[in-house]
């Protein structure tokens, strides 16, 4: 039995405290922490009396970390807090021994860029304390990467491409909010798109490519190529890959009122001079829009992710498509939160059951595509991410 410390208590950590709760027979002991310990009191009271214990922690500082993570006896730290945060919680994880999972890449706060170089250089420090980090145990990235090596693993002698595709045909009835943190989501979607092929990084400006693509139980829906952190590492560890792409649907609103604010500087992340007091005019947006947390009581509809892989098998000519329906409504009615921090939230704490059982075992950096997938498709097809795999005509 494990002791798991849960960092991070929005609608994503609603969600991982839930699905842990659910499996509190593979966990001795579950915490709930954040830096405002109201927002862990709030969940802790959705919650059978007793089931979790919450506490108050400035993830920030490693030491602060640290210290919670000895007082609490943590042997699995989810890091479900901010990407700016990452480095600091891998290093208290290095300090103690803990085991780290986190479901987003690094992000310097000063900077629109996340990539895994400064987490893959911290592979030597956990291997010789002798503890694991999984980097991108979330939905894209996490469950995206799986079923990549899944595909690899039951389909496939060699994959050629990779297209990951991310659908949210959720309405909340807002004019314009985000489905997961505003900083995040809008540093990631008005970025340059960048897609590898060949061997090669392309950029392109952003939203400058679209397609239109049939999901099903959801129908066709415009998807825009964007940069996503999973294809860092799926170039690296999916041998014989020649071109991968994301892409994620907005509607046109959606994109209207972006490009607005973007023209307007509200989406800058320098700091602006306001009637003699610093701020920083995205965090400030940030402030004034929904918080993504209070979104499921309101949000209809559904998300469809997956990934269309294509290459060869026995010699053939292969495409398939796997992928994943989750409904918004009955997450709610489940955990309180909406889909898109469902399919976010419970594929960490699956990474921490699978931890917590030794059925995922090592010392070192790991991309989860790097592990044997089977485990986790499994376990998402047992606690509320069932998935599909639909062979499609290769010459299409």
């Amino acid at each position: 039995m494990s002791t798991v410390l849960i960092i991070g208590a929005g609608g994503v950590g609603r969600v991982t405290t839930y699905k842990c709760v659910q499996n509190s027979d593979h966990f001795s002991r579950i915490v709930l922490a954040s830096r405002t310990l109201a927002r862990c009191e709030a969940i802790a009271a959705d919650l059978p009396p007793g089931a979790i214990e919450v506490a108050q922690v400035d993830a920030d500082n490693p030491a602060e970390t640290a210290a919670l993570i000895r007082k609490v006896g943590a042997d699995i730290v989810i890091n479900v807090a901010l990407p700016y945060q990452d480095l600091a919680i891998m290093d208290a994880c290095i300090e103690t021994g803990a085991a780290y999972i986190d479901t987003a890449n690094y992000e310097h706060p000063d900077t629109a860029h996340f990539e895994y170089k400064e987490q893959w250089a911290r592979q030597q420090q956990f291997a010789d304390s002798g503890n694991i980090a999984l980097l991108g145990c979330g939905f894209d990235p996490g469950v995206t990467n799986v079923f990549c090596a899944y595909a690899l693993k039951h389909y496939f002698d060699t994959i050629e491409t990779i297209d990951i595709l991310d659908c949210n045909a959720g309405d909340h009835g807002y004019p314009f909010a985000t489905n997961f943190n505003p900083e995040i989501n809008l540093r990631e979607v008005s970025a340059n798109g960048r897609y590898w092929e060949e061997g090669e990084w392309i950029e392109t400006e952003p939203m400058a490519i679209k397609m239109v693509w049939d999901y099903p139980e959801v129908g066709p829906k415009d998807s825009y190529l964007l940069y996503h952190e999973e294809m860092e590492s799926l170039v690296e560890n999916i041998p014989g890959l020649k071109r991968i792409r994301f892409f994620m649907t907005f509607g046109e609103s959606y994109l209207t009122h972006m490009r607005c604010l973007e023209n307007v500087g509200m989406l800058r992340i320098d700091e602006v001079e306001v009637n003699g007091v610093k701020v920083v005019p995205l965090q400030l947006l940030k402030a004034l829009l929904p918080d993504p947390a209070s979104l499921g009581p309101r949000t209809h509809g559904k998300t469809n992710i997956g990934i269309v892989a294509s290459g060869t098998h026995h010699g053939k000519r292969r495409k398939i498509y796997i992928y994943q329906i989750c409904d918004h409504q009955e997450c709610y009615r489940e955990t309180g939160a909406q889909a898109v921090s469902y399919t976010a939230g419970v594929p960490p704490a699956l990474g921490a059951l699978l931890l917590a059982r030794k059925e995922w075992s090592g010392s070192g950096v790991f991309n989860i595509e790097t592990l044997d997938p089977d485990p986790m498709m499994a376990e998402l097809n047992r606690q509320g991410l069932p998935w599909q795999v639909v062979e499609l005509d290769p010459d299409s």
